[in-house]
């Protein structure tokens, strides 16, 4: 009984403390409770990043139907549910192909290292007040030092694939996405000073009587649109997706790739996408937090009745609707107006934004 009792874990812990803690009780008991925790953690996660990949890719071939005034997808399952499922199965047995004289592990360590910098950073995002795998006091800067890794399994790809063009696309992604990557984190920077904690679980908090997008006024406004336009970037997505530029490079970076390597670099692409949104989601829309409104104590009631998972759900779902409606809306730019907008427009707001919220935030605590 009193095992019971001290094995009885707060609903608002992540993973990780709930694993501390039975490792705590230091009994053959709480061992086996710490275990359980973290294989429930990962199995639970793999299947969660291949079903969000299926239903992802299905919805963007839908959305993008619908913007061309196409149907999409209709023959393999009701309304063609069952298309990505199909093709997942298809690439699982396509004949996995190797340059002959490319670097064979350089080839395969490639999109393993994309896989595993999303991996790492879904870990951290708190999609409930009880449903987050760590949290660091730190968690922003560790997420964004993580998430660019990906970077490079990217310049790996085309190194080891003995292509000119799929090293061309590769270089192409490394200077655009760590380009891009110092607005996106100067962006970051501006909810940090605003929350007072890098912690991701206490930015989602800090927003319990308000979005920072609504009470971060001008600066929080600012920092959304540059990380949206930044991260969109550092996805290869249209309208910057010069890394795999069809009329030119063929696919880019991963020309040279097939089979289950070529399906690992494009689970990372969705993945990558969706964790982008959930980033914006817990920074600047309160993560799980519902949608308050002061002085309007009927309608935060009827608010609060949507569980935070939901709320969570609804939020990044609309920011992947935006990101996929630009795809199919703007067309390519070209290499030198992509990095002009971020050298000579991006990163100057993104520097006098920040300055501006820590004006901010210096009177108001003044």
């Amino acid at each position: 009984m009193l095992l019971a009792a001290r094995c009885t874990l707060a609903l608002n812990l992540t993973v990780a403390e709930r694993a501390a803690q039975a490792l705590s009780l230091n009994t053959p008991g709480g061992m086996a409770m710490a275990v359980g925790y973290v294989a429930a953690a990962a199995v639970g996660g793999l299947a969660f990043i291949t079903l969000l990949a299926l239903v992802l890719i299905y919805a963007e071939r839908k959305i993008a139907a619908h913007f061309q005034c196409r149907l999409g997808p209709m023959r393999v399952g009701w309304h063609g549910t069952l298309q990505s499922l199909a093709d997942a199965i298809k690439l699982l047995f396509k004949e996995d192909v190797i340059p002959a004289k490319g670097d064979r592990l350089l080839h395969g360590l490639a999109p393993c290292i994309s896989v595993m910098a999303m991996m790492l950073t879904l870990a951290f995002i708190p999609f409930s007040a009880n449903i987050q795998v760590l949290d660091l006091n730190v968690g922003v800067l560790f997420v964004a030092a993580v998430s660019s890794i990906g970077v490079l399994g990217v310049l790996l790809a085309g190194w080891a694939s003995h292509n000119k063009w799929s090293l061309i696309g590769s270089m192409r992604a490394g200077a655009q996405i760590i380009s891009y990557e110092l607005s996106a984190t100067l962006a970051l920077l501006v909810v940090v000073l605003f929350s007072g904690t890098m912690s991701l679980r206490g930015i989602v908090l800090a927003q319990a009587e308000g979005w920072w997008i609504f009470k971060g006024h001008v600066p929080a406004i600012a920092a959304f649109a540059v990380f949206m336009i930044a991260s969109v970037a550092e996805l290869n997505r249209t309208p910057f997706d010069l890394a795999e530029g069809e009329s030119e490079l063929g696919a880019g970076f991963h020309t040279e790739y097939s089979g289950l390597r070529f399906s690992m670099f494009f689970l990372a692409e969705f993945i990558n996408m969706f964790l982008v949104s959930a980033i914006m989601a817990t920074l600047f829309l309160g993560g799980w937090m519902p949608l308050y409104i002061s002085g309007l104590d009927g309608f935060n009631q009827v608010m609060a009745l949507l569980p935070g998972g939901m709320w969570f759900a609804l939020k990044t779902g609309g920011i992947v609707f935006f990101i996929m409606w630009l795809r199919w809306t703007f067309p390519r730019m070209r290499v030198d107006q992509m990095m002009k907008l971020e050298w000579k427009f991006l990163m100057p707001v993104s520097f006098a934004n920040l300055l501006l919220a820590a004006v901010v935030v210096a009177l108001c605590r003044g």
